[in-house]
C-alpha cells in the first residue's frame, strides 16, 4: 500500500484545542495515548487504595477491618482493576498509540475514530464498576468469576461486572484491530517488516492474541449473564451445567491475557536499554521469532490452571510440556537483553534502573512459573498465596516496572521537560524494597499452605503477613515522589529538547512535543534504530 494514499485526512484542526483536545474526541494517536496513560493511572490509584485496604485486613489474623463480604467485594474489584483498567490499557492503549505510527512512519492510526472509540468505552466502564460498589455491592467471585460462585453471590454486583469487562473486552478489540493494520498496511514506503522497532512485533504479536481470544471471554460471559438473569443452565451445575467446561473457556483467554499485559513490555524494554546502554538491540530477529513462538504457544497452554479440576492424564502431560516449552523463547529475551547490556556504556538513571529491576523481578516469576507447570507442585500449591506472589512477580515486578521505566523514558517526548533523577532515584528503591518485602514472603506463605482469597488465617502466618503489609505500604508511599515528580517537572523541570537521550528511533527525530501528524515534513526513514556504536545513517 503505498504510503500517501493510506495516510488519514490532515489533522490540523486538531492543534487548535489545545489542552481541551485531551478531554475530548480528539483523533490525534498521541493525544489518544495520553489519554490513555492518564486514565490508566487514576484507575492504577483506586486498585492502589483497594490494595492497600486487602494488606490492611490481612495484617491480623481475623477479619477486623473488612467483614467478609466486603473482603470479597474489594478482592474482586482490586483484580479487575488492576489487570482490565491499569495494565492492559496502559502497555497496549497508551504506549502502542503514542508510538506505532512514529514506528512505521504513518502520522496517525490507520483507524483514528474507531481508536478513539476503543479508548472512550473505557472510562464508563470502569466508573460503573467502581460504582457497583457504592451502589448495588460490588460482584465478589474474584476476577475469574467462577461459577457456581458467581451464580450464588449478589446478582446485581455480578451482573455489572460482566457488562465492564465487557465493555473493556471490546476496547481491547477495537485496539488490537486497529494496530494490526496499522503495523501491515500504513508502514512508509521502503521500510521493511524486519526492519521495524521491537515493540511493533511485540505489539503485533499482542493484538493477534487480543483479537483471538478476547471473543472467547466475551461469549463467555454473556453466557454466565444468561444463567444468572434466565436461569439457563450453562454453567449451573444445578440445571445441568459444567463449570469445568467455563473454566477451559475463561482459561483460553485468561491464560494469553497475561502475554497481552507483557508482551507489549518486553517490546518497550527492548526499546529503553539500547538507548541507555548505547548498544544495538542483541538478537533482533531471534526476538522476533521468540515473540512468535510466544504467541503460538500462549494460546495452547490454558489447561495448566486446571490440574486440580478432574483434568485427564493426557491432558496434564500435554499442558505441561507445552508451558514448559514456552520457557524457551522467553529465555531468548532475557539472554538478548543481558546480551545488550554488556559491554554497554549504561546510564543508572531512573528508566534504566526500572528496566533492570524488572529484568531480576520476571526471571523470578518466570521460575516459579516453570515450577508451577509441573503438576505434582501445582497441585500443592493451587489456590495458595504462592500463586498470588507468582502473579504479581509477573505482572507487577514484570510489567508495572516497566511501565515506569517507560514514563521515565518517553515523559520527555511527551512533555518537553525533564523529569527529576533524584526524585525518580527514591521513586525505584522505595518501588524495588516494597514489592519484593511484599510479595517475596508470600512464596513462603503458600508453600506452608496460607489459602488465597481470605480474610481470616491462621495465626501461624501473622508475621509474614505484616512484613507483607509493610512492604506494600512502602509501595504506596512510592507513588509520592513519582507524583510529585510529573506534576513539579511539567511545570519547572528542565528543558528535554528534542532527543535528549541521542536516541535513534523515529519519535525522537521529530520535535518534543511533537507536532500534530508527528513531523513537520516527510516522515524520516529509519533503517537501524539500534544503530548505536555504529557508522549507520538513520
Amino acid at each position: 500500500m503505498a504510503f500517501t494514499s493510506s495516510q488519514p485526512a490532515p489533522l490540523a484542526h486538531e492543534a487548535e484545542g489545545g489542552w481541551r483536545r485531551y478531554f475530548g474526541f480528539s483523533l490525534d494517536h498521541k493525544v489518544i495515548g495520553i489519554q490513555y496513560l492518564v486514565t490508566s493511572f487514576f484507575f492504577y490509584f483506586v486498585g492502589g487504595v483497594l490494595a492497600g485496604m486487602i494488606r490492611t485486613e490481612l495484617a491480623t489474623p481475623i477479619s477486623d477491618f473488612l467483614d467478609r463480604e466486603s473482603y470479597n467485594e474489594v478482592l474482586t474489584l482490586h483484580g479487575t482493576v488492576m489487570i482490565f483498567l491499569w495494565i492492559v490499557p496502559v502497555v497496549n492503549g497508551a504506549f502502542g498509540n503514542y508510538l506505532i505510527p512514529f514506528y512505521v512512519g504513518a502520522r496517525d492510526m490507520v483507524f483514528p475514530r474507531l481508536n478513539a472509540v476503543a479508548f472512550w468505552l473505557i472510562p464508563p466502564a470502569g466508573l460503573m464498576l467502581i460504582s457497583s460498589y457504592f451502589i448495588t455491592g460490588a460482584a465478589q467471585s474474584g476476577w475469574t468469576a467462577y461459577p457456581p460462585l458467581s451464580l450464588t453471590t449478589p446478582a446485581a454486583g455480578q451482573l455489572i461486572w460482566i457488562f465492564s469487562v465487557i465493555l473493556l473486552g471490546g476496547s481491547s478489540i477495537l485496539g488490537g484491530i486497529n494496530f494490526i493494520a496499522t503495523i501491515l498496511k500504513l508502514r512508509r514506503p521502503g521500510l521493511k517488516l524486519m526492519q521495524l522497532p521491537m515493540y511493533c512485533w511485540a505489539m503485533l504479536g499482542t493484538s493477534i492474541l487480543v483479537v483471538l481470544s478476547t471473543p472467547v471471554l466475551a461469549g463467555t460471559l454473556i453466557l454466565l449473564a444468561f444463567d444468572i438473569v434466565a436461569h439457563t443452565g450453562f454453567f449451573n451445575p444445578g440445571l445441568g451445567g459444567n463449570v469445568v467446561v467455563y473454566q477451559h473457556l475463561f482459561w483460553f483467554y485468561s491464560h494469553p491475557a497475561v502475554y497481552i499485559m507483557v508482551l507489549p513490555a518486553f517490546g518497550l524494554v527492548s526499546e529503553i536499554l539500547p538507548v541507555h546502554a548505547r548498544k544495538p538491540l542483541f538478537g533482533y530477529t531471534t526476538m522476533v521469532y521468540s515473540i512468535m513462538a510466544i504467541v503460538f504457544l500462549g494460546l495452547i497452554v490454558w489447561a495448566h490452571h486446571m490440574f486440580t479440576s478432574g483434568t485427564p492424564p493426557w491432558m496434564r502431560l500435554f499442558f505441561t510440556i507445552a508451558t514448559a516449552f514456552i520457557a524457551v523463547p522467553t529465555g531468548i529475551k532475557f539472554f538478548n537483553w543481558l546480551a545488550t547490556l554488556w559491554g554497554g556504556k549504561i546510564a543508572l538513571n531512573s528508566a534504566m534502573l526500572f528496566s533492570c529491576a524488572f529484568i531480576v523481578n520476571f526471571v523470578l516469576g518466570g521460575i516459579t512459573g516453570v515450577a508451577l507447570a509441573q503438576v505434582p507442585f501445582d497441585v500443592h500449591v493451587h489456590d495458595t498465596y504462592f500463586v498470588v506472589a507468582h502473579f504479581h512477580y509477573i505482572v507487577y515486578g514484570g510489567t508495572v516496572f516497566v511501565i515506569f521505566a517507560s514514563v521515565y523514558h518517553w515523559y520527555p517526548k511527551f512533555t518537553g521537560k525533564m523529569l527529576d533523577e533524584k526524585l525518580g532515584l527514591l521513586h525505584f528503591v522505595l518501588t524495588f524494597i516494597g514489592f519484593n518485602l511484599c510479595f517475596g514472603p508470600q512464596h513462603w506463605l503458600g508453600m506452608n499452605g496460607m489459602p488465597r482469597r481470605v480474610a481470616e488465617y491462621d495465626p501461624q502466618f501473622t508475621l509474614l503477613n505484616q512484613i507483607s503489609s509493610v512492604g506494600a505500604l512502602l509501595m504506596a508511599l512510592s507513588t509520592l515522589p513519582f507524583l510529585i515528580n510529573v506534576v513539579m517537572s511539567y511545570y519547572r523541570g528542565q528543558e528535554a529538547g528534542d532527543n535528549p537521550w541521542r536516541a535513534l528511533t523515529p519519535e525522537w527525530l521529530t520535535s518534543s512535543p511533537p507536532p500534530v501528524e508527528n513531523w513537520h515534513g516527510p516522515a524520516p526513514h529509519v533503517l537501524h534504530p539500534y544503530g548505536y556504536g555504529k557508522e549507520v545513517s538513520p
